[in-house]
């Protein structure tokens, strides 16, 4: 069933290989990249039907007129730019945590986690397939909520959420050889750690 399930991925790529050449090309690229703003019209026709689009268009020029009066700055020349400091730093320590939070390790162990929690050996796939399901759905699920309480809120409660499921992980796989419902509480807990990373980070 694996390799079905890998190469199914190779089915949409093919998908959209076939289909990508009969799309219209972005508006915006048209009009601020190339200068062109009779395909710009064209491709907004072709996107959003026919009527009067100026009001879309004149977005574009004025975002157009943004992008020429911005500086484009090099990787160094943004590194010493004082007033890009402070978000340099948020965005290297977001992708720091995001890298070193432990999901990899979960995605890791979590096979042997169920195997030691006595499920049978055919089931444990789809069990690893509800895991990644798991994440999707939340994913899908911070969409919705990113707007109602903002990423600030999503990325805090999300990590102080995940070290708390950490630690109770941590404690039910030392204490699983004792208790023989660790297992299952260690299962429960692999799951709404993966629940939280799609909300949080």
């Amino acid at each position: 069933l694996w390799p079905w399930l890998l190469a199914s991925s190779g089915l949409s790529a093919l998908v959209q290989l076939v289909t990508l050449p009969f799309f219209p090309d972005s508006p915006s690229y048209l009009l601020i990249q190339k200068g062109n703003e009779e395909a710009c019209r064209k491709a907004i026709r072709k996107l959003w039907g026919e009527g009067d689009h100026q009001a879309e268009i004149d977005d574009i020029m004025k975002e157009k007129g943004a992008m020429t009066s911005t500086k484009t700055l090099r990787v160094l020349e943004v590194i010493k730019e004082r007033s890009l400091r402070w978000q340099l730093y948020i965005l290297m320590t977001v992708m720091t945590t995001l890298q070193l939070c432990g999901i990899n390790a979960i995605y890791f162990y979590s096979f042997e986690v169920f195997h030691t929690a006595k499920f049978e050996e055919y089931l444990i796939p789809y069990v690893s397939l509800g895991v990644g399901l798991c994440e999707c759905l939340s994913s899908i699920l911070c969409s919705t909520l990113i707007d109602r309480f903002g990423r600030k809120v999503l990325l805090w409660g999300g990590y102080t959420l995940m070290c708390s499921v950490l630690a109770l992980l941590t404690m039910t796989l030392s204490l699983q050889h004792r208790f023989f419902w660790m297992h299952y509480f260690s299962v429960i807990l692999i799951f709404l750690f993966v629940v939280f990373y799609g909300i949080g980070p």
